[in-house]
């Protein structure tokens, strides 16, 4: 199975799902919460992405990606509300962390797949490189990687 396969799944679906309950009910977040749900979706991205990292490793387990969505959700919606209460605007170092954190994983994701792109592209280059004529001639065609692709 893929490394990203439940993490995405898991964010379409939660998103089909909140998008058909607040549509069917009619329902509507009142906007003085508005902050605390931008940092839960928030946090969701965080932990999405890091579960797609943590797959690309090999080391992505499905507990620790749903207990850790659900915690991470709940505590950054906390820690804003916290702030607001304290008169500390922790709403905006959670999106600094998070916000980062986000963009973190998915640099490393990205690197991981145009590494693994370009590795085959090498091995098909390799492998279509003519090899030394069969005739006894000691002068062999060199393929000549050209940079951005041959263009």
């Amino acid at each position: 199975m893929k490394a990203w396969l439940f993490p995405i799944t898991g964010l379409v679906g939660g998103a089909a799902l909140g998008s058909t309950a607040f549509t069917a009910f009619k329902w509507e977040i009142p906007a003085e919460y508005a902050m605390y749900l931008s940092l839960a979706a928030l946090a969701g991205f965080d932990t999405v992405f890091g579960g797609i990292r943590a797959g690309i490793e090999g080391r992505f387990q499905n507990d620790v990606f749903v207990s850790g969505f659900i915690l991470n959700t709940i505590l950054a919606a906390i820690l804003a509300w916290v702030g607001d209460h304290i008169g500390v605007n922790l709403a905006l170092v959670a999106v600094l962390v998070l916000g980062a954190r986000v963009f973190n994983n998915l640099s490393l994701t990205r690197r991981f797949y145009l590494n693994k792109m370009a590795m085959a592209r090498k091995k098909l280059q390799e492998e279509s490189a003519v090899p030394a004529s069969a005739s006894g001639s000691t002068t062999a065609f060199v393929q000549k990687s050209e940079l951005g692709g041959g263009f």
